[in-house]
C-alpha cells in the first residue's frame, strides 16, 4: 500500500526514517555521555532511563516501516498494515514505562530522604566539583532531542503516524528531563537535598500522563475503534465527517470506520453501491489526506443502528 502513497507522503516517510536513525546514533552517544557522570544523583538516573527507553519507540518505527513495505502472503493475506498499530501500542507502553518507573524511584528518594553526593572529580589534572561535569553531560542530553522532536511533530501530524507523535512525546520528555536535572543538581549545589528527586517526580508524572494517553489510543486502534485524534482520546475530525457523508450518500445505513495505523477502513452496513466509487471523492477532510482512505467495503442486508 505505501506504493500506493503519493509522492509527497514517501517523501516524508523517507524523511521520517532518516530521523528515527538520527535518533539512535543521537541518543546512543547522549545515553553513554550520562552514564559516564551519573553519580549518586537521582536526577542523572532518573534521565538515563529515560533516555535509554527513549530508544524504543525509533526501533519499532523503523521495524514497523519495514514490514508495512513488504507485500501481503499467504500466511498474511491482508498485508502487514497493522503491523504500525502493533508498534503503536509498543511505543506508548514504553513512554508508560518511562513515566511509571521514574515517578518510582523519584517518589522512593523524597521519601527516604537520600542525599547526593557530587564529590569533586579529577579532569586533565584539576578538581572539578561533580556537578559541573554532570551539568554539561545534561545539556548535551537536551540538544539534540530538542532539535529531533521538533522536526519529527510535523511530519508525524501530515502522516498521521502515531508512532512517530509518541516518538516526538518521547523526545519531549528527553529534553524536559534533562532541564529538570539541571535544575535538581543546581538545587543540590545550593544545600536543597530534596530538589534533585523533586525535579525528577515533577518531570516524571508529565512523561506518565502523555504514556497513558498514548497507550489509550493505541489500545482502542488494535481493538478497532473509531479513529482518534493524533495523540489524543477523542474522535478524529475527519472520521466523523466520513461517516456523515457516507450515511448521507447510503440512507437507512450503518457506517463503521476502524483504523489501521494512518490508514482507515470504513464498513457500509445495509446498503449496495449504485455505481463505482472514488475514494478521494468520498473522503470530507483536507484533499491532501484522502490517501488514509484505504477502503470502503459494503455489507449487504439490514443496517445495523445500534
Amino acid at each position: 500500500m505505501i506504493d500506493r502513497l503519493p509522492e509527497y507522503v514517501r517523501r516524508d516517510l523517507q524523511h521520517a526514517r532518516s530521523l528515527e536513525w538520527w535518533t539512535l546514533a543521537w541518543m546512543s552517544s547522549v545515553v553513554f555521555v550520562m552514564w559516564l557522570v551519573m553519580g549518586s544523583s537521582q536526577a542523572m538516573k532518573t534521565a538515563l532511563i529515560e533516555d535509554v527507553l527513549s530508544l524504543v519507540p525509533a526501533i519499532v518505527f523503523l521495524v514497523a516501516l519495514h514490514f508495512e513495505r513488504k507485500d501481503a502472503t499467504r500466511a498474511f493475506p491482508f498485508g502487514f498494515h497493522r503491523v504500525q498499530s502493533l508498534s503503536s501500542l509498543i511505543a506508548a507502553v514504553a513512554l508508560c514505562s518511562v513515566g511509571a518507573i521514574l515517578v518510582f524511584d523519584s517518589l522512593t528518594s523524597l521519601v527516604a530522604r537520600e542525599h547526593p553526593t557530587m564529590p569533586p572529580v579529577r579532569i586533565l589534572g584539576h578538581e572539578i566539583w561533580q556537578g559541573w561535569v554532570m551539568i554539561a553531560a545534561l545539556v548535551y542530553s537536551v540538544v539534540p532531542p530538542m532539535i529531533l522532536g521538533r522536526m519529527k511533530q510535523p511530519i508525524a501530524r501530515r502522516l498521521e503516524d502515531e508512532v512517530l507523535d509518541t516518538d516526538a512525546m518521547m523526545q519531549k520528555a528527553d529534553w524536559m528531563t534533562g532541564l529538570a536535572g539541571i535544575a535538581g543538581v543546581l538545587g543540590v549545589a545550593f544545600g536543597l537535598w530534596w530538589a534533585d528527586a523533586a525535579a525528577a517526580a515533577f518531570i516524571s508524572f508529565s512523561i506518565l500522563k502523555d504514556g497513558i494517553t498514548s497507550l489509550r489510543v493505541a489500545t482502542a486502534e488494535l481493538v478497532d475503534g473509531t479513529p482518534r485524534r493524533l495523540g489524543k482520546v477523542e474522535l478524529a475530525h475527519d472520521a466523523r465527517a466520513l461517516k456523515a457523508t457516507l450515511e448521507r450518500m447510503y440512507p437507512g445505513s450503518s457506517v463503521r470506520l476502524r483504523a489501521t495505523g494512518r490508514f482507515i477502513h470504513a464498513e457500509v452496513h445495509g446498503a449496495v453501491p449504485t455505481q463505482p466509487l472514488e475514494l478521494a471523492e468520498i473522503w470530507p477532510g483536507d484533499p491532501g489526506k484522502s490517501w488514509r482512505l484505504a477502503q470502503v467495503s459494503f455489507v449487504p442486508g439490514e443496517g445495523d443502528k445500534a
